[in-house]
């Protein structure tokens, strides 16, 4: 007799209904799993080296504006840089009003000069400059944010910095031709003989 309460057919589904509250649940967790992964993708925006460059102050800029400088050469295949590219980017992000951020990518033969000048031989290697444009420290390899931060501040202030020369993990870099040999003629000379 129990088969014709109507209290127990109402607890009762049916296959097809309950396929339908199945297949629907089904969906709402795919659509709140989608909705999660989208939601940490804008939360985490992640810079990327070649992003980072497009938006660096031109080197020409940077060495003419009156405003200190963290130069830094990098390249897109340095697992050392990439590393470091979200710490720089909120670096970046919160000091690039009193602060040019200058990024020269070492595979680039434009950069040449700069890789001597600087004697770059592992990368990232970071150059700070002064608002004069003239270079007052250099790091190369990893360095923490922390590290990165107190002597961005320093440089801003025009302080010593607490964390000049220093060096982290990096990957070696050579340039592609060697400086030049001096000549009587170069001024590093000092008016001696060529060497030969």
């Amino acid at each position: 007799m129990t088969a014709n309460n109507p209290e127990s057919k109402a607890t009762e589904q049916s296959p097809a209904a309950i396929r339908v509250r199945n297949f629907l649940v089904a969906v709402a967790a795919i659509a709140l799993t989608v909705a999660i992964f989208l939601g940490l993708q804008t939360q985490n925006p992640s810079a990327t080296l070649t992003e980072m460059a497009e938006a660096s102050t031109p080197y020409a800029v940077a060495k003419t504006n009156g405003k200190p400088t963290l130069l830094e050469f990098y390249a897109n295949w340095c697992t050392t840089c990439q590393a470091m590219v979200s710490d720089m980017a909120a670096l970046k992000q919160q000091y690039d009003e009193p602060l040019n951020f200058v990024m020269l990518n070492v595979d680039n033969s434009k950069w040449l000069p700069e890789l001597v000048e600087y004697r770059v031989d592992g990368i990232p290697h970071f150059v700070f400059l002064n608002d004069k444009g003239e270079a007052i420290a250099q790091t190369i390899g990893d360095q923490p944010r922390s590290v990165m931060e107190e002597n961005i501040k320093a440089l801003i202030a025009g302080r010593p910095l607490p964390y000049a020369q220093t060096t982290g993990q990096f990957s070696s870099f050579s340039a592609p031709v060697a400086p030049a040999k001096a000549s009587a003629t170069d001024p590093r000379s000092h008016g001696g003989l060529p060497q030969g």
